[in-house]
């Protein structure tokens, strides 16, 4: 089904909508899902509390491509699972290794206080990505949108384990340089 149906459904609160969803994109939330979290049952809430989102947020939206819009509502729901559980746990995983990584990019220096902050460093390290040789932007998007373990990327693109992590490195420390650049963050 065409995603334009599937929000009218929606926008009809019309329940066939969450069926259509999950067909269409039931497999791409889980994965998104399950690469945060690596539990089955939790990926599976996941996108579930996804369909619960988007039912909600449509209306008023009305998004023309649902894979971006559905991937933005489940990463999201996966982390705060994530964080719920590993403050209950103080377990490990991808996605502690993956956002501890990319914390020191933004963190403790950053001068972004408001919501119109945040979109613009969005902005910012979006602008970087597009600026990036294609691998290599899509095993920093392995790595930090769906907590991709090293392994994983290196086995996925043929490369060795040093070299994901050298390339990894390698983009925090330019998307660093840029955001000092650009007045996100001071000088390190």
């Amino acid at each position: 089904m065409e995603d334009s149906r599937i929000v009218e459904l929606y926008w009809a609160r019309n329940e066939a909508a969450i069926t259509a969803t999950d067909v269409k994109y039931g497999r791409f939330c889980y994965g998104v899902a399950y690469g945060i979290l690596r539990d089955g049952p939790n990926a599976e809430e996941s996108v579930n509390d996804t369909y619960l989102a988007a039912w909600n947020a449509m209306p008023p939206h009305r998004p023309d491509v649902l894979r971006p819009f559905l991937g933005k509502i489940v990463r999201r729901v996966s982390v705060s699972r994530w964080r719920r559980e590993s403050a209950e746990k103080r377990g490990g995983g991808q996605a502690a290794l993956a956002l501890e990584e990319l914390s020191w990019c933004v963190a403790d220096g950053s001068k972004i206080d408001d919501r119109l902050g945040l979109d613009e460093l969005a902005s910012a390290i979006d602008a970087f990505l597009r600026s990036q040789p294609e691998a290599q932007r899509r095993v920093f998007v392995c790595r930090y949108w769906y907590c991709d373990s090293i392994e994983d990327i290196a086995a996925r693109f043929c490369y060795s384990k040093g070299k994901v992590k050298s390339m990894l490195f390698r983009m925090r420390e330019k998307l660093a340089a840029q955001l000092v650049e650009e007045g996100f963050i001071d000088g390190r």
